[in-house]
């Protein structure tokens, strides 16, 4: 495992920061506040490349590396504090592009690609339901067969995109006695009749990204919607997951190395009893701690990316990378807050915006407690 990277990588890196800074970073305090989608940001981030990185040229995308993309997320997190809109952008990339392309059919990946990479469309993944969060698998929503194609019926919530999307990627049950060997996925544009979205779904966190539920109601999809032969949703889902798990963590890396380095400033200067609180046990230990945590979670997803750029499985290694990470960004932040005492409470340096930010990831892309699952299964528990 070469810990290199090349003029290249970091060529790509360094403008990835500089963007995040000079377009993702200005009025983030108000969208936040507001929960405001900006449209505007998302085409800025198509036009720069962000969506298309490990996509095919054909469609618009750069073929990037997981190595180089992941590198590229780590870029924005660290020079931009829109933490929403840069998971809404990696929940579009990883949960629905990348089904797309892997598992879509020439004419599905022509249709929408290339207008998702160019930001002409976006996309949304509703797999979560009011009573199958976790237990994903033990979903209501139906797919019954009828003449050219499936009915819909079910409600999706906690969907990240749905109130902007122009494209949905449902899963649903084609056999639920099969279990999760009967799940399908389809394709459903925003103007299918019997497919609604409810309002936007306030958060802690995170609340540039939208969210809402989605309602089917007898919604017929013809079969060339489906993607992905039927019974196949699970294997697309988990599919999906070992990228979403590495890519959109390397954004939390990058805000993780931002957020120390601002501690470290933030030490520096504040002076309390006629010294720098830096010089303080209590505060250079938390620095240590969130430098530790930093570079164990860098390492942990490194290995990930490397594991898939050289195509072997790395199911255990992308929980842990989750699992750690997530929690390692929650820490941190508390970290933070705590150093800048009192002023960390207020809105003005958006320390605390990181904290509500942050436990958003110990929720997604499954919660901490079935990464453990996932691991546990993998030691033969």
């Amino acid at each position: 495992m070469d810990f290199a990277w090349s003029e290249e990588q970091l060529a790509s890196k360094k403008a990835a920061v500089q963007f995040a800074r000079e377009e993702l970073t200005s009025g983030v305090r108000e969208r936040d506040r507001e929960e405001t989608f900006s449209p505007e940001l998302w085409h800025k981030c198509a036009e720069f490349g962000v969506m298309g990185l490990a996509f095919p040229q054909t469609y618009g995308g750069a073929e990037e590396d997981i190595l180089t993309t992941m590198l590229v997320m780590e870029g924005l997190g660290y020079g931009g504090k829109d933490n929403g809109l840069l998971f809404a952008l990696n929940a579009q990339m990883w949960a629905v592009q990348h089904p797309i392309n892997a598992f879509g059919t020439p004419q599905q990946k022509e249709r929408y690609l290339s207008a998702l990479i160019s930001g002409d469309l976006i996309g949304a993944h509703a797999i979560s339901e009011p009573d199958s969060g976790s237990d994903v698998f033990a979903m209501r929503t139906r797919a019954e067969r009828c003449e050219g194609g499936y009915r819909l019926n079910g409600t999706k919530t906690f969907v990240t995109n749905a109130p902007v999307a122009g494209l949905v990627l449902v899963f649903a049950m084609t056999a639920p006695e099969k279990g999760s060997w009967g799940v399908s996925a389809f394709l459903l544009d925003k103007n299918t009749p019997g497919f609604t979205v409810g309002k936007n779904i306030q958060k802690m966190g995170l609340r540039t990204a939208p969210m809402g539920e989605v309602i089917l109601d007898e919604c017929f999809v013809t079969t060339n919607q489906r993607l992905g032969n039927e019974g196949a949703g699970a294997h697309i889902f988990n599919s999906s997951m070992e990228w979403e798990r590495a890519c959109i963590l390397g954004a939390q890396i990058g805000a993780m190395d931002r957020q120390l380095e601002e501690c470290v400033a933030y030490a520096r200067t504040r002076v309390q009893f006629k010294q720098p609180i830096g010089k303080f046990q209590s505060v250079s230990n938390r620095l240590a701690d969130m430098k530790v945590r930093l570079e164990t979670a860098r390492l942990l997803l490194y290995k990930v990316a490397w594991l898939k750029k050289e195509g072997k499985p790395a199911h255990q290694e992308a929980a842990m990378a989750k699992l750690y990470l997530s929690e390692a960004f929650v820490d941190s932040s508390m970290d933070a807050l705590r150093i800048h005492g009192g002023y960390g409470y207020t809105t003005e340096f958006e320390v605390e915006k990181d904290v509500r930010d942050s436990i958003g990831g110990v929720l997604y892309s499954g919660t901490s407690d079935i990464q453990r699952n996932i691991i546990a299964r993998y030691l033969g528990i």
